[in-house]
């Protein structure tokens, strides 16, 4: 799985939409997750194999139904490597000026 497969996916309106459905009803139908979208089943079908291209969603077979699961991994690696990275520096940022801060207040 490559992250720009991942950015790719999540980039679209749509797939977003679809991700948020399978967050808080995991384990969807195609039938399901085409309710209330207003598109053909192919269309949804061809957000879906995006989505799994990019290993965010997996999927399991139940019978003749294939349930559709959501595969939150990918984005936590994004905010790992992305988000974390400068979260860090803000935090570090912040510690500095309250040991300055405290040291200031301590001289006084």
């Amino acid at each position: 799985m490559s992250m720009d497969a991942v950015f790719r996916a999540l980039a679209d309106p749509i797939r977003r939409q679809i991700l948020d459905s399978l967050h808080a009803h995991d384990g969807q139908t195609l039938n399901q997750l085409c309710e209330g979208r207003g598109m053909t089943r192919q269309a949804v079908t061809k957000h879906l194999a995006v989505l799994e291209a990019a290993n965010l969603v997996a999927t399991l077979k139940r019978g003749r139904e294939k349930l559709h699961y959501l595969n939150a991994v990918p984005i936590h690696e994004i905010g790992e490597r992305w988000i974390g990275k400068y979260q860090r520096l803000t935090l570090q940022a912040l510690s500095d000026l309250k040991r300055n801060l405290e040291r200031k207040a301590d001289e006084q």
